[in-house]
């Protein structure tokens, strides 16, 4: 009953929030718990759910040269089982209590997104807390999630996708853990042990690196109460140490063989750091190149004129120390050469002439009318509210990001577009049977 009682409540929330950003500012205010933790907090008391996020500064890149996926796997059985509580025990207290808990690793954190009524709160707190501090690694556990993760590595390597981006990476990266698969590999993953994991869990959850947002039906006090519970048993710990800048990747083309009829391709160079002051520009650059789904000109010019692939995109990779400008493409192994091809050329037609007054304000509509869409939901807030504090963009971002955006000129998109566009540079990798490659 709790649990259907949670999903309507979530569902209504969802409104609630989607609404929240368009009819007004959103008042984020910063708090540090009775413990000393910091956290940001958007009081939104409409619907009686309370959404917490922490991130966790560190991540996959923090993994042993020799256990790439030791911090995914790690946070994947988290919730299987705490304390005194198995991983039966533990879903069943989960479920009574209507609580949603997740946890994943990226490259260069670990997000743990927590939802639960605002009448269950700290009791829902204390057991999320459980498996933050005292996850059990049981062994039956640890080899069934082990068992998953073999079966997915297995099934990636069947994926042209898959093996084109690993590739992509450990060709920019050889010598760097941005390098090595988050995922790890098929060795790795059966090698991983349980002290490892735990090795890794109180290596990687500690209260120096954790960035904390609350939003919904709590004040401050209350709030601060609760991340204590949240957080309060986890060791202070050192803070991570920053990543060194890495080198461009190297430009050129790397074609790995796979019996596939569809070929997929993953391209890119250097990026642009969050900090740059030309970001806003390149940002609303990329949407008119590749970022803007059909309305781009990659999407135009590939898939629209000449019928090449079905998709083509465009993005920017915010890994620290290595801003990258990524993009993929995938078609019949027979139309990858040409697809390359034409792509290579908006590369450099963009560079040369930007883009048109019309290009602008037709991305800027879309870029500043759709942001208030990302917030449905009070967790989706919660997770923004965490993405500002890891990138130090100001806890007044979410109010001023449509003003930046409105203040790129064309200048200073052509301006950009030349600066950061070099195909030449570009360095791509090609998985399947391509044929004139």
């Amino acid at each position: 009953m709790l649990h259907r009682t949670l999903a309507t409540f979530l569902g209504a929330a969802a409104l609630v929030a989607g609404s929240l950003l368009p009819a007004r500012a959103v008042d984020v205010a910063a708090h540090e718990s009775p413990g000393g933790i910091a956290f940001w907090l958007v009081e939104e008391p409409s619907i009686p759910i309370v959404s917490m996020e922490v991130t966790f500064r560190g991540g996959a890149r923090l993994d042993p040269a020799d256990r790439p996926g030791l911090a995914r796997m790690m946070t994947t059985l988290l919730d299987e089982g705490a304390g005194e509580r198995d991983a039966v025990a533990f879903a069943k207290a989960r479920d009574e209590l209507a609580v949603r808990f997740g946890a994943k690793a990226d490259s260069d954190s670990i997000e743990v997104g927590v939802q639960m009524l605002a009448e269950e709160a700290e009791a829902s707190a204390a057991l999320v807390a459980e498996a933050l501090a005292v996850p059990r690694f049981d062994a039956e556990a640890v080899e069934r999630i082990r068992a998953q993760f073999l079966s997915m590595l297995a099934e990636q390597e069947s994926r042209p996708n898959d093996v084109a981006s690993k590739a992509w990476l450990a060709r920019a990266f050889p010598d760097h853990p941005y390098g090595r698969p988050a995922d790890g590999t098929i060795e790795s993953v059966s090698a991983i042990t349980r002290e490892e994991l735990a090795a890794a869990h109180r290596r990687l959850l500690t209260r120096a690196n954790a960035l904390v947002a609350v939003v919904g039906a709590v004040d401050a006090e209350r709030a601060g109460r609760l991340v204590d519970i949240l957080l309060g048993a986890l060791p202070e710990g050192e803070p991570v140490p920053a990543v060194a800048p890495t080198a461009p990747p190297p430009p050129g083309l790397e074609v790995v063989e796979l019996p596939v009829p569809q070929s997929a391709a993953i391209f890119g160079h250097a990026g642009l750091p969050r900090e740059d002051p030309d970001f806003y520009a390149a940002f609303v650059m990329n949407y008119i190149l590749g970022g803007g789904g059909l309305s781009s000109r990659l999407m135009e010019e590939v898939r629209e004129k000449r019928g090449l692939a079905y998709g083509v995109y465009s993005y920017f990779s915010l890994r620290k120390g290595a801003p990258l400008y990524l993009g993929g493409v995938q078609t019949a192994n027979a139309r990858m050469a040409e697809s390359l091809d034409v792509i290579r050329a908006e590369w450099a037609r963009m560079a040369a002439e930007g883009v048109t007054a019309e290009d602008l304000a037709a991305a800027k509509t879309y870029l500043t009318g759709s942001f208030p869409l990302r917030f449905d939901s009070n967790a989706k807030i919660a997770r923004f509210l965490v993405f500002v504090q890891e990138h130090d963009l100001g806890i007044d971002y979410v109010n001023r990001r449509n003003a930046l955006i409105e203040a790129v000129t064309l200048e200073d998109v052509n301006r950009v577009a030349a600066r950061l566009l070099k195909p030449e540079a570009l360095s791509v990798v090609v998985v399947g049977q391509p044929a004139g490659l």
